[in-house]
Order: structure tokens, then sequence, then C-alpha cells
């Protein structure tokens, strides 16, 4: 029996440890394109920042790391099923 060929998109993201990568499968192209971020590029820095007024991910969380050291997250890494990050200390 034929199987029907579903339509949608599939979606692979890496969330890496320094930065973090989205593609998607072109299958009238039959490969893999690598989606730009809001800056442009191919890849994100791996960072969180929250402040009063905003959540900023991305390029903008990592240049803002310094002022707003207590508040920023980086470097997620999963061990053995333990969740471990590090803050920014300064």
């Amino acid at each position: 029996m034929a199987r029907k060929k579903k339509k949608g998109h599939v979606v692979g993201i890496d969330l890496g440890t320094t930065y973090s990568c989205v593609a998607v499968w072109l299958e009238e192209k039959n490969r893999v394109e690598i989606i730009h971020n809001d800056e442009g590029n191919k890849i994100t820095p791996s960072f969180v920042a929250f402040t009063d007024a905003q959540r900023l991910v991305g390029g903008a969380a990592k240049d803002q790391a310094s002022i707003n050291a207590q508040n920023t997250v980086f470097g997620i890494f999963l061990f053995s099923n333990v969740l471990i990050f590090t803050l920014m200390v300064t």
C-alpha cells in the first residue's frame, strides 16, 4: 500500500552551549537551508538576559551582559540529565 505524502516543514534546531542554529529541509531543492536570525546571521549566541522591562536573546543579550551580569544566562549544559547553567558574574 502506497503511503500518502504529508505536507509540512521539517525544522532542525541546534541548541549549542556557545551558539545556536535553526535549519529547514527544502523538499523542492532537496537540501537543508539555515535560517538567518533577525540580525542576518546564521548562528545566534546562546545567551538570554532579563531586565525589568524585557527579555533579550542572542546577540542583544550577549551585548548587554557586562552591564546586566546578574540577569544574564549563558553556557547551558545538560550533563547526565542534570541541567547546569552559568550566570555571568562581575
